[in-house]
């Protein structure tokens, strides 16, 4: 609980506007909510929201205390009211996502230096917090994270640990490659062989901000392998299914790109006549199954070993080739 006393300068403003500026991080819905239920109060009584203020009321704030921070990246969460989130699986230890194309996995994710609105983490924190599993103010230095990230355009799961154990688990088991990560994507073209392999090794170029791709050891370059499977070929388009035996920055976009298929809707890697042909503004690429082999011990995580999850739908499966 928190009490202003209001100054001159603050004096003549209603009451929402000022709990907009002294609190920040409280949503103007909730805000609302908690003037009506008597969480908010003026001068010790039930106050309206368009009530005036005047020199020398006071406004009780019953509100957690951290609503109290000061606005930053980190706590961006509690701003959210509603939660956008759709839930593949979720446990006592791990919440499996799955991502809209179009937002960001973390805010530093993006690559221009702007803002781009609430990320996945957001939305997970907030669903967390109003679901009262996970108490920052509780807490020491633990708060639930992503344990992988996929490109903003990219669709797909995304696995999310509740506590510090499950994150340990987890980022240990990414690390040794004992997770099976399937993605589906459309292609120009037809891959030749329909099923193979694809090996190369991937540098970043700065300047373009792109992943190139080489046929030989490069400095600074990082090997890639990609299994793929061409599942169905319609009108010059193909469906393949992409294991990542490896996990590089861009790795199916520049790969595809570089054996003459790019991904429609790729504005980075693709052809932008075949893209506005189709109208597809980007990538057509879904994370769209995940498999916890888990060959090792996996301590309070060996129940998921073997089990498999995918998403419901892939719209643009459903789109091409439905």
């Amino acid at each position: 609980m928190r009490t202003f006393t209001i100054g001159k300068n603050d004096a003549g403003q209603r009451l929402d506007r000022f709990l907009a500026k002294a609190i920040p991080l409280l949503p103007a819905s909730l805000a609302q909510k908690y003037v009506r239920i008597k969480r908010i109060k003026v001068n010790g009584a039930r106050a309206a929201r368009d009530q005036r203020l005047a020199v020398g009321d006071t406004v009780d704030c019953y509100v957690n205390d951290e609503f109290f921070d000061a606005p930053d990246a980190d706590n961006v969460y509690l701003t959210i009211v509603s939660p956008k989130l759709s839930i593949v699986y979720e446990d006592e230890n791990i919440l499996l996502l799955n991502k809209p194309g179009g937002m960001l996995c973390h805010a530093g994710d993006h690559t221009d230096g702007k803002s781009d609105g609430a990320t996945l983490r957001d939305h997970m924190l907030a669903y967390l917090y109003q679901k009262r599993i996970w108490r920052p103010q509780e807490e020491n230095a633990f708060t639930p994270a992503l344990c992988n990230r996929i490109d903003r355009n990219t669709s797909g799961i995304v696995i999310a640990a509740k506590n510090a154990e499950a994150l340990r688990i987890l980022n240990e088991k990414i690390q040794a490659r004992e997770l099976s990560k399937f993605y589906l994507c459309v292609c120009l073209g037809r891959p030749t062989p329909p099923k193979g392999r694809i090996e190369c090794f991937l540098r970043k170029d700065e300047r373009e901000n792109k992943m190139r791709v080489y046929h030989h050891a490069v400095p600074d370059g990082r090997s890639a392998v990609t299994l793929y499977e061409t599942l169905s070929t319609r009108d010059g388009l193909s469906l393949i299914e992409v294991e990542l035996l490896t996990g590089r920055t861009h790795q199916i976009r520049a790969s595809f790109a570089d054996i003459g298929c790019p991904l429609l809707g790729d504005g980075k890697y693709g052809r932008g006549a075949e893209n506005r042909k189709h109208n597809e503004t980007s990538q057509l690429l879904c994370s769209y199954r995940l498999r916890f082999d888990f060959p090792t011990d996996a301590g309070a995580l060996n129940y998921l070993r073997g089990k498999e999850f995918a998403v419901d739908t892939v719209p643009f499966q459903d789109k091409y080739f439905g």
